[in-house]
């Protein structure tokens, strides 16, 4: 059976502010198929111009606290970037990419199903990490 993305609606660059960007990321994860158990916040983090676009920075911060440990002993952080561009019209849609914090790999929402195995991994990692030490 072939698995659905499932992605949302983008706003266009002409109605795109900041909060809009962190609200529609909201939106997007709230699509992804994560355990009730995963918490997380979004943040704007800042705004990047470049000679063809405009660049929004935001970083989603995961971690499962459970009634042992509220503060949990490691996040994983996922960041997104909203690409306004200088040459499309200001009717179409922002573009948006996503990148784990152990990974150099970009994604895009339509083309890449949100896999919660990737915060787990990152979180594991860095227990290990700070065990070693």
């Amino acid at each position: 059976t072939k698995h659905v993305i499932k992605n949302i609606l983008w706003t266009t660059a002409k109605n795109f502010t900041v909060e809009r960007g962190r609200q529609q990321i909201e939106e997007l994860i709230s699509t992804w198929d994560i355990h009730e158990s995963w918490l997380h916040h979004s943040e704007f983090l800042e705004e990047e111009e470049l000679k063809d676009s405009k660049r929004y920075h935001y970083r989603a911060c995961w971690g499962i606290p459970t009634r042992r440990k509220p503060i949990p002993q490691a996040t994983a952080s996922v960041y997104f970037v909203i690409v306004i561009s200088k040459f499309k019209p200001d009717t179409a849609p922002v573009e948006v990419f996503y990148r784990l914090e152990s990974s150099r790999l970009i994604r895009r929402p339509e083309q890449c199903q949100f896999r919660e195995k990737w915060l787990k991994d990152i979180i594991e990692n860095k227990i290990v990490c700070t065990e070693r030490l």
